[in-house]
């Protein structure tokens, strides 16, 4: 603990000095300068009064004196002055030496009337000056006060040997360490450089500070003792802590109320004490393994006060002191008399329960005979269920194929015959011809929603179809779809308003057109005249796409089974409808599938209004796709269309060729990559698009085709996957492929459509 003096000059002090001897230096060397004026005087003056010796010329001789009194004169004009410029230093240097004892005095009064112990340090931690707060502490300890220049671990060494200083402690939370000193007065250490480079050392006590810390965590103890004795008072057992010399330092009440002899209180007691002689023996060798330091748990007999015998179930556990030592051990004691008659007359119960065991046993032995026969039903049973389920799963395989051939065998000649029908109406045969082409497309348009609709309740009820959600933009779809309902309504002498979008939405955006679709089919079918609306409402977190129309509504008590499969209404007058009542069926499995809400409202006579609920989404940027060059494409018109045609059906192939050259296509038809590969050569024939089917022959597929093609090539090629399979896990393979995906039966429209915006983009 660091102390100086109040004797020992301040760094003002050391200034002032400094000044001083300055003034006297300078005051010695006027005056020095003085006095060898006043020598050049006296000199001239002896000169002039003994020039008369040697008998100058008188005018001469004047002449010169009268220049050296000139020069005496100017001489001591300069003295003089000097002189006046001295004594204005010395009023000066008094009036600062004046200024520094008051300021030195003021800084004294100043660090004496600092409560806190205060002690200055200079650069190299030797002590300066010191506060009489700081000195009362080394005297009220007896101990010498530390002289002036002494350094700082000298201070705190001194501090130590003299027990000035009786504890010491460095907390985190502290600014600096804090000391218990010989007054028994706390006090905080807290040190401040000085510009110098020395040291400012505040002795602040917190002594006040430190008794009310003192005083919170006593209350805490004494607070947390007395819920500790609360707890144990009422815990149904006995407890205690005994120390290593026997003595009972705590217990609880109940251990107080069995131990207690003569309503003594067992506590401060040694256990020999409270315990008989016999009972202390045999409770010594448990106490004596205790003490070793292990746990210790035995079931003990003794007798209370009054005589009556209790068996006690005992533990006690070791207390270890920090270096380890066994100090006590806990005693814990809980009454387990009732248990143990419980567990005797269990006991005598086992043994009348034996000789009932023995009359049952026979009963028993009847009844597992009873039970190996139900054991025998049960697998019989089983085994009727596994055949079921054998059954069920064959039911399912069958259907599964059953779907399967559906879509891909059944639709291939509805594909091709869809491809010819097409390529006849581009062709001009006459109008009894036409007539009897287009009634031939109408009733494959038919054939083609009917078998489409069957197939779709099939997959969904199936589970094949799966639905693929993404974020999308709503313009594309319902400016598709009401290209694609427009004419349908003109056909039907019904106008189709439409009210476009372009939010963002999260779904199958196939899925959700199928619903569009099949309201929109239902609107127009049944609406005799009038317009229909399709157009879509904002909402919080959601948008409400919705289908209106004029047409003669549905009764209230009909709402719900429209849903139902197979189940129609149709007003009365209206014409024959040639759909299956399967419509809304697949919009409610689809709903149910995209957990989208569906909602009807109609009024009869007036319209209908079909609702479903889409959330919001948010798009994913995408990498944009090269783009090729091009040269012999048209921006709008498919003449010079170099396609290459794979499909394992001929029939596609000559289909898809007519239709295609029907456009202006060069078209190339394979049945497979072998049958291509001996028209042309793929790696450096021109080709502008791929039409490939994803079901081939032996095992081959589109897709490996197709890579098999590209994969030789310079630059990829666009491709246009068709196939009859609605899997997810195939849409969103080609999808990753960066392929077009078309279902059979393809629509010529369709068709020509996606392969202009593939012309156009790449």
């Amino acid at each position: 603990m660091p102390i100086p003096d109040e004797n020992r000059p301040s760094a003002l002090d050391k200034d002032t000095s400094a000044a001083d001897a300055a003034l006297v230096q300078r005051v010695a060397e006027l005056e020095a300068e003085n006095e060898r004026l006043r020598k050049i005087r006296d000199a001239l003056i002896v000169r002039v009064e003994s020039g008369t010796a040697h008998k100058p010329e008188p005018y001469a001789a004047f002449e010169h004196s009268v220049v050296l009194a000139e020069q005496v004169r100017e001489r001591t004009e300069a003295l003089n002055q000097t002189m006046e410029e001295l004594k204005a230093s010395n009023k000066a240097l008094t009036r600062a030496r004046e200024e520094a004892e008051t300021s030195r005095q003021r800084l004294s009064d100043a660090i004496e009337s600092i409560a806190d112990g205060f002690v200055l340090f200079d650069y190299q931690h030797r002590l300066i000056q010191s506060n009489s707060r700081f000195r009362s502490y080394w005297r009220h300890a007896g101990a010498t006060i530390p002289s002036p220049g002494t350094h700082i671990g000298d201070v705190r060494r001194l501090a130590l040997a003299s027990g000035l200083i009786v504890e010491e402690h460095s907390e985190p939370d502290s600014e600096g360490e804090v000391f218990l000193l010989s007054n028994e007065r706390w006090v905080q250490m807290t040190e401040r450089p000085t510009r110098e480079g020395g040291l400012v050392v505040l002795y602040s006590d917190i002594t006040d500070i430190k008794n009310s810390e003192m005083a919170r965590r006593i209350a805490a103890l004494e607070e947390s003792e007395r819920w500790i004795r609360v707890v144990t008072d009422h815990v149904p057992a006995l407890i205690a802590y005994v120390g290593a010399d026997m003595n009972i330092q705590f217990c609880n009440q109940v251990y107080a109320a069995w131990y207690g002899r003569n309503g003594e209180s067992p506590l401060c007691k040694n256990l020999a004490n409270i315990h008989s002689p016999e009972t202390y023996q045999r409770l010594m060798p448990q106490i004596l393994e205790v003490l070793t330091g292990r746990n210790v748990t035995f079931e003990f007999e003794e007798f209370g006060e009054q005589g009556q015998a209790r068996y006690m179930l005992r533990s006690y556990v070791p207390n270890f002191g920090d270096q380890g030592e066994v100090v006590g051990f806990f005693v814990l004691i809980r009454d387990i008399t009732d248990r143990r008659k419980t567990a005797e007359a269990l006991e005598q119960a086992y043994d009348d329960l034996e000789c009932r065991v023995k009359e049952r046993t026979m009963a028993l032995t009847e009844l597992n005979s009873q039970l190996r026969e139900e054991i025998g039903e049960r697998n019989a049973a089983e085994a009727r269920l596994r055949d079921a389920k054998l059954e069920a799963e064959r039911a399912n395989l069958s259907k599964t194929k059953f779907l399967a051939a559906v879509s891909h065998d059944l639709l291939q000649p509805l594909n091709a015959a869809r491809l010819f029908t097409s390529a006849l109406q581009e062709q001009s045969f006459g109008p009894r011809a036409e007539d009897l082409v287009r009634s031939v497309s109408t009733s494959l348009d038919d054939v083609e929603g009917l078998l489409g609709t069957l197939v779709d309740i099939s997959k969904l009820d199936a589970g094949v179809i799966m639905p693929d959600v993404t974020a999308f933009d709503l313009r594309d779809l319902l400016n598709n779809i009401a290209r694609e309902f427009r004419q349908m309504a003109m056909a039907e002498g019904l106008q189709l308003d439409f009210v476009g979008s372009s939010v963002i939405v999260e779904s199958d955006s196939q899925l959700l057109a199928r619903i569009l679709r099949n309201f929109l089919t239902n609107a127009i079918r049944y609406t005799g005249q009038g317009r229909v609306m399709l157009g879509c409402r904002r909402e919080a977190d959601s948008v409400l796409l919705q289908v209106w129309d004029t047409g003669p509504g549905i009764p209230q008590d009909k709402l719900t089974e429209i849903f139902q499969e197979f189940k129609r209404v149709r007003p009365i007058g209206s014409p024959v409808d040639k759909g299956l009542g399967l419509g809304l069926a697949i919009v409610d499995k689809i709903s149910r599938m995209l957990n989208h809400e569906v909602s009807v409202s109609s009024v009869e006579g007036k319209g209908s209004v079909f609702s479903v609920r889409v959330p919001m989404g948010k798009l994913i940027p995408r990498m944009a796709t090269p783009k090729r060059d091009v040269s012999t494409l048209v921006a709008h018109d498919l003449g010079g269309a170099r396609i290459w045609v794979i499909d394992n059906d001929p029939a596609i192939c000559q289909g898809m060729q007519v239709v295609l050259e029907g456009w202006g296509c060069q078209v190339v038809t394979a049945v497979s990559l072998a049958d291509l590969e001996c028209q042309l050569d793929p790696s450096t024939s021109s080709v502008d698009v791929i039409l490939a089917d994803y079901h081939l022959d032996n095992d081959e597929n589109g897709v490996d085709t197709v890579a098999a093609i590209n994969g030789c090539r310079r630059s990829p090629v666009p491709v246009v996957m068709i196939t009859a399979n609605y899997t997810n896990e195939l849409k969103q393979h080609i999808r990753e492929l960066g392929y077009v995906l078309m279902n059979k039966p393809v629509k010529p429209i369709k068709l020509r459509s996606a392969l202009n915006h593939i012309l156009r983009s790449v």
